[in-house]
């Protein structure tokens, strides 16, 4: 698929089909997300690849309800380890989220590349997951994602709902509000 259409057409999937993804396509997936680029090549991320249905059930709990992430077949815990490195000055131990976010975008556009649906949960309860899934007390989780075929095939659309490139930039410096 041509880059830009891949970039055009992910969307937010949240109904799946329960057909399994194939361990080589997962595996394309997860490597986009390991070779993602991160400040200092520190690479802080980690990624808990949940299959279990009982653990995806308990899941929804932890995504405040969310029924959807337990519909696909894959879960993917996105969590990152604070290296407590001030990168820019000013974000501090926030540089992880920074981090793990570029490794997840990645994730995402690839599966889009490869038919599968994901969506970003932003919306959970983080100390809930850590103690649930045993990650380590220096580490949090950064988003999570479903994986899997949507069931609307035809749900990758470009947006509409888009500022236009004029509303986004400035050129040499900041102008206007």
């Amino acid at each position: 698929m041509e880059f830009y259409d891949v970039i055009k057409t992910r969307r937010s999937v949240r109904s799946y089909k329960k057909e399994m993804i194939p361990e080589s396509v997962l595996k394309r997936i997860l490597n986009a997300a390991r070779i993602a680029p991160s400040g200092s090549n520190r690479q802080p991320w980690k990624f808990i690849i949940i299959k279990d249905e009982k653990i995806k059930r308990k899941m929804v709990d932890l995504c405040e309800g969310q029924e959807f992430v337990a519909q696909a077949p894959l879960l993917i815990v996105a969590c990152g380890k604070n290296i407590h490195y001030n990168r820019g000055g000013w974000m501090g131990d926030y540089s992880v989220i920074v981090d793990v976010a570029i490794a997840v975008d990645h994730l995402t556009l690839a599966a889009r590349n490869e038919g599968i649906g994901t969506c970003w949960i932003g919306s959970f309860d983080n100390q809930g997951i850590k103690e649930f899934l045993g990650i380590p007390e220096d580490v949090n989780v950064v988003a999570l994602t479903p994986l899997g075929y949507p069931e609307d095939p035809n749900i990758f659309k470009e947006t509409k709902n888009r500022k236009k490139l004029e509303e986004i930039i400035f050129y040499d410096k900041w102008e206007g509000k």
